[in-house]
């Protein structure tokens, strides 16, 4: 649901207050009142409201006339949320205490019946795994998207030559289309703990009321298809007590962060004039308030750091339930921000990063000379060597004492006379200066999973694949 500032209002109302000799006090009530923050599940309440009363007149615990009430009630009500003309009232402490005053307000003693059967603990338990679930659908469109951009770039470099780095040391030649593909593997392992994430979530937790169940003659089957869940929580403790799924949907979300840093963090490193092999759009980008020639990468950068943040939010979740006795404790309503604001950040860094990508702007010279410079077709040699005879250990050493020298004559391998790679090894022969090429050595890693751009070409038409 779209958000809207709201003002909370005070109301003496209180739904326990028969069982107490004085009022909560004033700060006690700011402590404990969560409607400041999970009025954004106000949609998915009245939603699992609704199913809730249709289960409560076809069972016959609630008349159909105040089934009806409550549909058209509840109708009312989504509107004015819809419209930002409902009033949030901090005396009534949360989304669903405001919800139903409300509708009982409009609507009379039928609103005061539609609690029956339930509690506030199976029914945010519910709130929140419908809530989650749409947003979980929402996070995995997202993760195709930038998925998407990621196959696009790296169709337009297919055959551009870049260092592979290990250590942030030249390695050895990969393409550039090769090593963003890497990045859609990661995002494509993201996708798919999301979705199996979403089993777990998409479990009904209501009827199991405050801990226990309830003595009505409830049909929770009945509620979990007009909901959509795929199965029922079974042991009525847990349903209303644990949030493993929150966890697990955060530990997603925070290893997805984790993967965009690490791709932030080469974006930032090779936009840097130091690599000078890409350019960010500059829509993407900030300067300086004294500097006037910096060009500085704040979307990479921030989210590197926000990944700090989403982390945090997984160890807050798993600190929040380490401790907690079966089954609700108070301590559960800690939950919704941490995970509402791993939502709200992924969501964002997801979006604004296929957007990025797309404004990228490769430096192929630049890439193609790094990769000349590093002696990247070292082992390109050794495997040659081993080809003609000599054990790999012994080519291991040899290419070590040829690569000393080029270092010495301040030369690259390729640069060395054939004479003087031949004091080296005898095995050597003129053939080795194809092996010593850029494309030489890309083309010879020709089996699936390897840089040669016929296998990059076949990796992207796979990736378009696993998309549609």
């Amino acid at each position: 649901m779209t958000e809207k500032s709201t003002i909370l209002k005070e109301n003496p109302s209180k739904t326990w207050s028969g069982r107490f000799n004085e009022p909560v006090a004033e700060l006690v009530k700011k402590y404990t009142a969560s409607v400041s923050f999970d009025q954004r599940l106000a949609e998915f309440d009245i939603q699992g409201s609704l199913a809730h009363a249709r289960m409560l007149g076809a069972q016959g615990i609630i008349s159909h006339e105040d089934v009806a009430r409550i549909e058209q009630g509840l109708a009312d009500i989504l509107q004015e949320i819809r419209d930002g003309q409902f009033e949030w009232l901090l005396d009534l402490e949360d989304v669903h205490l405001n919800i139903e005053k409300r509708l009982t307000d409009k609507i009379g003693d039928a609103g005061k019946r539609l609690h029956t059967g339930r509690s506030r603990n199976d029914q945010v338990a519910t709130d929140i795994r419908l809530w989650l679930r749409a947003t979980t659908d929402e996070i995995i469109t997202l993760l195709r998207k930038l998925q998407l951009s990621i196959v696009d770039l790296a169709e337009e470099h297919v055959d551009t030559v870049m260092p592979g780095f290990t250590h942030l040391q030249v390695a050895q030649p990969v393409t550039f289309g090769h090593h963003l593909l890497a990045y859609f593997e990661m995002l494509q392992r993201d996708a798919e703990r999301f979705a199996d994430a979403r089993k777990r979530i998409n479990r009904l937790p209501l009827g199991a009321a405050a801990l226990a169940g309830t003595s009505y003659p409830i049909d929770r089957e009945r509620v979990a298809r007009e909901l959509g869940f795929e199965a029922l929580c079974e042991n009525s403790l847990d349903a209303v007590s644990d949030r493993d799924f929150a966890i697990e949907f955060t530990a997603a979300a925070a290893l997805v962060m984790t993967h965009l840093s690490r791709f932030s963090e080469e974006l930032i490193l090779w936009s840097s004039p130091r690599f000078g092999f890409i350019d960010i759009a500059d829509r993407f980008c900030t300067g300086s308030s004294i500097m006037p020639q910096k060009k500085n990468p704040d979307v990479p950068e921030l989210v590197r750091g926000k990944t700090g943040r989403v982390n945090g939010h997984l160890v807050a979740l798993l600190t929040l339930m380490k401790s907690q006795p079966l089954a609700y404790n108070k301590d559960n309503q800690e939950d919704k921000e941490p995970l509402f604001d791993t939502a709200d950040t992924i969501l964002v860094t997801l979006e604004i990063y296929a957007d990025m990508l797309r404004g990228i702007r490769v430096n192929k010279p630049a890439m193609r000379l790094a990769a000349a410079e590093g002696f990247a077709t070292a082992t390109d040699l050794a495997d040659y060597l081993v080809k003609k005879g000599t054990p790999f250990r012994d080519a291991h050493e040899v290419v070590a004492l040829a690569v000393r020298h080029a270092v010495e004559k301040g030369c690259d391998l390729s640069d060395l006379p054939l004479a003087e790679l031949q004091t080296f090894s005898p095995l050597i022969a003129e053939d080795v200066y194809g092996v010593l090429t850029l494309e030489g050595s890309l083309a010879s890693r020709n089996h699936r999973g390897g840089t040669a751009p016929a296998q990059v070409s076949q990796a992207i038409a796979r990736a378009r694949q696993r998309l549609a």
